[in-house]
C-alpha cells in the first residue's frame, strides 16, 4: 500500500508547478531537490523571459504549453507578488533579406494563437527604441520577463501550505515498481542529514531537468532506444554597461537560427532594466557524460564566463546597436539546458508510461520555452494523475 500518491523529482519551476497542482487537487505529494534551494539551476539561470510562442511547429506541445502557460504565469505572479514585466519584444531584421522570416514567424505566431503580432517598419521601430537599427521587426507586446526563481518558490509555497512535502539537499537514488506502486529511494545531496530513506508512491513524476534522462533510465526507460538522451548545452551571458540601462526598454531578438540551436543572442532586461547580452551556444567540455547524482550540479559545472567570448557577442549585437562597444561587455552569468542530441526542432517529452512502468510520468528535454510553459505542463501532469483513461 503506498504512502504517498505523488513523488515529483526535480524542484525547478516545472516541478514547483506541479507541486502546486497537487496541492490544489488534494494530492499527497512530496517534491524532491537535489539542490540546497529551489530553481537554482536551469530555472534561474536563463533570460527569464515569458515567451510569446510563435517559434515552435503549430500543434507542437511547445506551441500549445507556451501560449497557455504565459497566460497562467502572468495571472500567477500577479496573485503571488511575484515579479512580472509585460515589456514586449522586438524581433528585428537587418536586412532586406531578412522580413521574409519576420513574415513566415508572423503566420506561425498567428497560427499559434499568440495576441497581438505584427510586423513594424523601419520608422515604426525607431518610435518604440530609437537606438535600435533594423528594417523591420516582428512586435510582440505579449512577451514579458518574470522573476523565475521567485515564481518558483512562490508555486512551491502554494503547494506546501495545501500539504506537499518539499525536501531539498535530497537526491532519488533508485526507482522500483513493487505490487503496483513505486518505491522511492533517497539519499542526502548535502551536509545536515547523514541517511537516506525510502518511500512507496503511487506515481513518480520526472522532472527532473538536466537529469531527466538519468532518472527515466533508472526506473527501467530504454532511453537510447527513445533518443531521449540528453547534452547539456551551456549558455552564456554578458552584462552591458550599466551608463547604458534605460538606453532599450524591450526585449531584442535577430532573426533565429535555422537549425534551430537558439533563439540567438540577444538583448534581454531584468526587472531592475540592467541590460544583457546572451545566451550563446556552448557545448560544455565534460570530463563524464553522466553527473554524479549525489552531488549538486553547482558543485559539477562550470559557471564561468570567458571574457574572450565578448568579441562574438559583440558582432551579433552590434549588428542592432550600432552604439554598441566591445568595452560595454563584461562578463555575466552562464546557465545550462537540456537538449536533445542532434539537430532541428524536438518537441518536449511528456509521457505517461504504461504496464511495466505505469505510474511513471516523465518529462524530458523541457528547454525553452519550459519557463513560459511551467504551469500548462503543471496542469496536463494534474489531468494525468487524476485521468487515467483519457491521457495520454
Amino acid at each position: 500500500m503506498s504512502e504517498i500518491n505523488v513523488t515529483i523529482v526535480g524542484g525547478g519551476i516545472v516541478g514547483c508547478a506541479i507541486a502546486a497542482v497537487c496541492g490544489r487537487l488534494g494530492l499527497s505529494a512530496v517534491l524532491i531537490e537535489k539542490e540546497a534551494g529551489l530553481g537554482r539551476v536551469t530555472t534561474s539561470r536563463n533570460s527569464e523571459v515569458s515567451h510569446g510562442g510563435m517559434y515552435y511547429p503549430t500543434g507542437s506541445l511547445k506551441a500549445r504549453f507556451c501560449v497557455q502557460g504565459r497566460h497562467l504565469l502572468k495571472d500567477f505572479c500577479a496573485c503571488a507578488g511575484v515579479g512580472y514585466e509585460e515589456c514586449g519584444k522586438l524581433i528585428v531584421a537587418v536586412r532586406d533579406d531578412e522580413i521574409s522570416q519576420l513574415e513566415s514567424l508572423l503566420a506561425l505566431g498567428r497560427a499559434n494563437a499568440v495576441e497581438d503580432l505584427e510586423i513594424l517598419d523601419a520608422a515604426q521601430i525607431a518610435q518604440l527604441e530609437p537606438e535600435i537599427q533594423a528594417v523591420a521587426a516582428l512586435w510582440s507586446p505579449r512577451t514579458g520577463i518574470v522573476d523565475a526563481e521567485g515564481a518558483a518558490k512562490a508555486l512551491a509555497r502554494s503547494g506546501a501550505e495545501a500539504g506537499v512535502q518539499v525536501m531539498t539537499s535530497s537526491v532519488v537514488d533508485s526507482l522500483e515498481r513493487l505490487d503496483g506502486a513505486w518505491r522511492v529511494g533517497v539519499l542526502p545531496a548535502g551536509e545536515g542529514r547523514r541517511e537516506g530513506w525510502a518511500h512507496v508512491s503511487d506515481f513518480v513524476v520526472n522532472a527532473a531537468g538536466l537529469t531527466a534522462d538519468d532518472v527515466a533510465a533508472m526506473a527501467g526507460v530504454d532511453v537510447q532506444a527513445r533518443r531521449w538522451r540528453l547534452s547539456w548545452v551551456k549558455g552564456n551571458y554578458f552584462r552591458i554597461n550599466p551608463k547604458h540601462s534605460g538606453r532599450i526598454n524591450r526585449l531584442v531578438y535577430p532573426v533565429p537560427p535555422q537549425d534551430h540551436s537558439s533563439l540567438g543572442v540577444h538583448l534581454c532586461l531584468d526587472l531592475a532594466g540592467q541590460l544583457r547580452l546572451g545566451p550563446d551556444v556552448e557545448i560544455p567540455d565534460l570530463d563524464s557524460g553522466l553527473p554524479d547524482k549525489g552531488l549538486e550540479p553547482e558543485r559539477q559545472l562550470s559557471y564561468h564566463v570567458d571574457p574572450n567570448r565578448a568579441g562574438s557577442f559583440f558582432r551579433g549585437a552590434h549588428r542592432f546597436l550600432p552604439w554598441l562597444k566591445v568595452a560595454d561587455l563584461s562578463p555575466d552569468m552562464s546557465g545550462y539546458r537540456p537538449k536533445f542530441d542532434g539537430r532541428g526542432f524536438r518537441d518536449f517529452v511528456v509521457v505517461r508510461e504504461d504496464s511495466p512502468l505505469e505510474g511513471l510520468i516523465n518529462l524530458v528535454g523541457i528547454d525553452s520555452p519550459g519557463l513560459t510553459s511551467a504551469a500548462a505542463l503543471a496542469e496536463h501532469v494534474g489531468k494525468m494523475l487524476t485521468d487515467r483513461e483519457n491521457i495520454n
